[in-house]
């Protein structure tokens, strides 16, 4: 899931079907249709980062990647009128040992490239790959699957210049303007687009994407908001469920104020956690503090207090850096947030934070600009429009300025440094050409097999209670907590949970119920 200041019982595989779907030029009928096979070549479908079609390549951890394209509809009301194409990438079964079929992939956002991301996690799932297909996509809205686009790169610069915490009347009309001009261009760009890319169409076309690989069920691994999508894929077609595993989970009963809140908890929390172990380091390795006569060891509290303290500084002073543009406070909120996804990036804040102090904001921004979509050309990917566009269509909640002055109050509460940046964020969908409200958050999942939910006790981007509470609301759902830090469970090196996850996928091996690791 985005920061969001301004993721079976045994015998249920994923066969491919002989005679079906997945063998090039097969059709197979699905719900809404018929579902065409999938021609794979090889991958010069151009940069799933920008929506480019003529950029280079997307590069790829193994020779053997193939990508592909599929067919669905735009509108699913009117299945045999105009369609849209999503784009795919596989790394096919290494070996040794059977192959199991595809495991689909989707790493959360909303509005982040499959194809992209699998090009370059393959290695992490090297394990799961002996014998699965891993398959990635783009979804509808994202990528290369009809990106939904708005502000050019450059207004997309300035945007994230502006005030994200506005404290005056001035700076809460400049926020609003600016909230103005990005729903105008993503209107004037992709109207027609923005009613179709929720997350009930998107799991609309997993469905067909199951049976154009030739799956009598979806194998698949959700990671972030696409634990929202597999939870919802499973409410529409429990019975297609094969191995599914949930990973930072995403609690879809709540509303988006309380979704805030609870993320700006879990992430001054996170903070928190960085810093005790910062303050372990000690004063020559963890940055110095610019309060007088602070020496010697500081303890927690001071630190996550200087990291405040600096980012206040930069609402009225944004530092240079070695990257042609400044650091703003909501650049430099975003850099430090960004770090705690991972806690190997932590050395990364560490050493960003004192120079930060020193006056340079490069490696922040740097951090701030990896969670941004930027590249070091000055390109965004549509992760942020998606993001925007795909919330809103999900949801009816539409903010204004006075509900924001009135939830901010609980938000310091919940956060210091990022409860009022994370109050102002739920705007997101003020003044949104859609009116939304197609919200997936029904997932009751009744008929589906059992569904491996994770947790993360310290996760700061889906707090861990989200966990718990989505495998109660799938039914069906397992929930294996890891002791940990960062955001998600498999990727975080703990070799009990990522044995839990291998044994269900590659065995059908279901853990008990309440399992904890770390």
């Amino acid at each position: 899931m985005k920061w969001a200041g301004p993721i079976v019982a045994a015998g249920m595989l994923a066969l491919a079907a002989t005679g079906c779907a997945g063998q090039r030029g097969d059709v197979a009928l699905g719900s809404d249709g018929p579902v065409s096979g999938l021609e794979w070549t090889a991958c010069d479908i151009g940069s799933a980062r920008t929506g480019d079609e003529t950029a280079a390549p997307t590069p790829t951890p193994a020779a053997q990647a193939e990508c592909a394209r599929l067919k669905v509809p735009l509108d699913y009301a009117k299945p045999d009128g105009e369609t849209i194409e999503l784009a795919l990438i596989k790394i096919p079964a290494t070996g040794p040992g059977e192959r199991l079929g595809s495991l689909v992939f989707n790493f959360g956002g909303p509005g982040g490239s499959g194809v992209e991301t699998l090009a370059q996690a393959a290695p992490r799932f090297k394990t799961l790959n002996t014998r699965y297909d891993l398959i990635g996509f783009d979804p509808r809205g994202v990528g290369l699957s009809a990106p939904v686009k708005c502000l050019d790169d450059p207004q997309i610069d300035a945007m994230q210049q502006t005030e994200s915490t506005p404290d005056t009347p001035a700076e809460v009309a400049a926020f609003e303007r600016e909230q103005r001009a990005l729903v105008t261009a993503c209107r004037q760009r992709s109207g027609k687009l923005l009613p179709h890319v929720g997350t009930v169409n998107a799991a609309r076309d997993m469905d067909r994407l199951r049976i154009a690989l030739g799956s009598r069920k979806l194998d698949y691994f959700g990671i972030s908001y696409g634990t929202e999508l597999g939870a919802a894929y499973a409410h529409s077609f429990p019975r297609n469920v094969g191995r599914m595993v949930l990973d930072g989970a995403v609690d879809t009963k709540i509303d988006k104020t309380s979704l805030g809140l609870q993320q700006a908890a879990a992430f001054q929390r996170a903070l928190t956690g960085y810093a005790a172990d910062c303050a372990k380091d000690g004063p020559q390795l963890c940055p110095p503090s610019r309060a007088a006569g602070s020496q010697g060891a500081k303890s927690a509290d001071q630190i996550v207090a200087d990291v405040g303290a600096l980012l206040d500084r930069l609402d009225e002073r944004p530092l240079h850096t070695g990257l042609g543009r400044k650091l703003s406070q909501s650049l430099g909120m975003t850099g430090v947030a960004t770090a705690l996804y991972s806690r190997q990036l932590w050395p990364a804040l560490t050493q960003g934070l004192a120079m930060a102090e020193k006056g340079d904001g490069t490696i922040l921004l740097t951090l701030a600009d990896a969670q941004n979509g930027r590249d070091d050309q000055g390109r965004f990917s549509n992760l942020m429009a998606a993001n925007t566009a795909i919330t809103c269509v999900d949801s009816a909640e539409r903010h204004t300025a006075a509900d924001v002055e009135k939830a901010l109050p609980k938000f310091r509460n919940a956060s210091s440094v990022f409860g009022e940046s994370m109050a102002w964020g739920i705007m997101q969908c003020t003044g949104w050409p859609v009116p939304g409200g197609e919200s997936p958050a029904e997932v009751s999942a009744p008929g589906a097999p059992p569904i491996l939910v994770l947790g993360n006790t310290g996760d700061p981007a889906t707090p861990y209670a989200w966990a718990p509470a989505l495998a109660r609301e799938i039914g069906t759902g397992v929930l294996v907590t890891l002791e940990g830090e960062g955001h998600g469970s498999y990727d975080s090196g703990d070799t009990c949970l990522r044995g839990a996850v291998d044994g269900f996928l590659l065995a059908g091996e279901v853990p008990r119920d309440g399992t904890r690791c770390g």
